[in-house]
Order: C-alpha cells, then sequence, then structure tokens
C-alpha cells in the first residue's frame, strides 16, 4: 500500500526535530511571483552555462539556463520573477566526453539557435548576475552577449567560504544537502534553481541567508597582484600562498597572480619583497570590482 504523503511530510518532520536524523527533500523549482506596487526589492539573475570545452576564446555555448529573482536588503529571496532555458547548436559535433559530462547530445541542441534579444532583455533589469562559476560562465557570456560586460558578477562558489560556514566544500551539490534539499539535475536552469535555495539558506554562523554575505563580498574591491619573472623553483611557495599560474593564452600576463582584498596588499608586497624576490620591487596590481571581476577583459 502506499503511504499518503501527508504522513510523509508529518515524518520528515517529526525526523527533523531530532539531533539524530537530518531529513533531505526534493527540490522544487519555485513558481513565479508577482511583485507588489511599491515593495522594495532588487532584480537578479542565476545563470549557468553547458559549454563544448573549456576555451572560452574558441569553445560553444550549448545550454543556458538562468532564474531571475528578486531579493531583499537583508538578503532574503522574495520571489522568482522568471526563468529561461535555450539549447544552442555548435558548429561542430559534442564531443563524447561532454556528452557524458553533461547528458546533452546533438540530437537535443539540433536545429536550436539562442535568441539573443531574448537573452538581453532578460537580463536587462538586473542589477547582478551570480553563477556557481563565474570564473569560467562570465568569459563565456560576455563573449556571445555585451549585455553581460556591463553587469555586476558575483561567484556563489568562491566568493563565500562555505567551509568556513560548516559546509563540506563548494560543490553545488554538497551546499544543497546543507540546505536539506536534494536534486536531480539534467539542465542548467536545474541548477539555477538549486542554487537559489543554496543562497537563501540562512548560515548558522551568521543569521543571514548566504546570498547577504555574498552581495557583501561582490560589493568589496578586491586588488589582482601579479608576481611577473619569478623563479620556476619558488612555484610551490606561490601556490602554497595561493597564487594561480596565467599561462598568457588570453592577453594577461604569463605570471603567478592572486586577488586579496585592500587591507592585505601590503603583507602581499611584503611576501613577495622578502620570499620572492629578495629586493624592493614594485608588483603589477590591478583593481577590481563586481563589474570587471571574472571577466575576461580584464
Amino acid at each position: 500500500m502506499l503511504q499518503d504523503t501527508t504522513d510523509l511530510g508529518a515524518m520528515a518532520e517529526t525526523l527533523s526535530r531530532s539531533p539524530d536524523y537530518r531529513v533531505l527533500r526534493r527540490l522544487v523549482a519555485r513558481p513565479r511571483y508577482v511583485p507588489t506596487l511599491g515593495q522594495h526589492v532588487r532584480t537578479g539573475v542565476l545563470l549557468d552555462t553547458e559549454t563544448t570545452g573549456l576555451d572560452h576564446a574558441k569553445d560553444e555555448i550549448i545550454e543556458l539556463g538562468m532564474v531571475k529573482f528578486d531579493y531583499a536588503a537583508d538578503g532574503r529571496i522574495v520571489g522568482v520573477r522568471d526563468t529561461f532555458s535555450a539549447f544552442n547548436e555548435p558548429s561542430c559535433p559534442i564531443s563524447p566526453e561532454v556528452m557524458a559530462l553533461t547528458g546533452i547530445t546533438d540530437a537535443m541542441v539540433a536545429g536550436h539557435r539562442f535568441d539573443d534579444a531574448a537573452v538581453a532583455a532578460f537580463v536587462d533589469d538586473a542589477v547582478i548576475v551570480i553563477a556557481h562559476a563565474s570564473g569560467f560562465d562570465r568569459k563565456f557570456a560576455e563573449r556571445y552577449w555585451p549585455v553581460f560586460e556591463h553587469k555586476a558578477w558575483g561567484c556563489s562558489a568562491t566568493e563565500i567560504d562555505w567551509r568556513k560556514h560548516g559546509f563540506a566544500g563548494a560543490q553545488l551539490g554538497y551546499l544543497l544537502n546543507g540546505a536539506g534539499y536534494f536534486h536531480q539535475a539534467h539542465r542548467a536552469v536545474d541548477d539555477c534553481h538549486a542554487l537559489l535555495e543554496v543562497l537563501d539558506f540562512v548560515l548558522p554562523t551568521t543569521g543571514a541567508p548566504a546570498l547577504a554575505l555574498l552581495l557583501e563580498t561582490a560589493r568589496r574591491p578586491t586588488l589582482r597582484v601579479w608576481a611577473e619573472r619569478t623563479a620556476f623553483e619558488l612555484k610551490d611557495s606561490l601556490k602554497r600562498r595561493g597564487y594561480r599560474w596565467n599561462d598568457g593564452s588570453d592577453g594577461r600576463p604569463k605570471s603567478w597572480y592572486i586577488d586579496v582584498d585592500e587591507t592585505a596588499l601590503d603583507d602581499e608586497i611584503a611576501f613577495l619583497r622578502t620570499q620572492i624576490y629578495m629586493q624592493d620591487v614594485e608588483p603589477g596590481v590591478q583593481r577590481l570590482t563586481a563589474f570587471t571581476r571574472f571577466s575576461g577583459r580584464i
């Protein structure tokens, strides 16, 4: 006999109140809402792409998913305004590796093309675009649609220290489980719905939604310090410090670099002078904001 769904809900609620159990609920996408007149909210867009590869200069987007949502000043998500989901047929067949990773086949994208005007209209009123890998997604999005060049961006994977707030890591599935949900991701827009619930989750360490912390971090300028012309044997020291390597193929320096808060700049310069260069040098420094961070143009 099938268990009555009302009974199942009551059982789940009872279990969730016990310290010995954790209950995961299947994620159900929120219905669209209509903002009321005079409501003080801002609009954001969650974005996810699937591509034919990792090179934003030559690989192609084969799927775009977006969820437009309103949020309050305290970071609480008020409601979903709209969703966007579309396929795009690339110029070459999708590789077996990408098909295995994304579940997207040539047959699924055949004959599909992005409606560029629809994409631009969808994000036009958003004050911020958030992706769970903005360092990847922003570069692709800007190449296809210039509207994204003029938007502030936030990265939910890197601009929140999830481990510090009790999560096992920054992978979306881990975060969703930590927020009390599970989902069977099939489309890019499904991951956007999952990210929405993760960002609306109240962090026990702050008492506020994760989105509030992300917005606070995104608003702060950061400084990118380039450690150019460093000795090869010092690469491990730089990696331990958190530096990343740029191979120069994107027009930026072929160099190690790190992004730091303004308050940490003096310490970083001191590290390079005393541990790396052993002399009084002036490394190259770029100032980044939400409007330039993660962009391939910088």
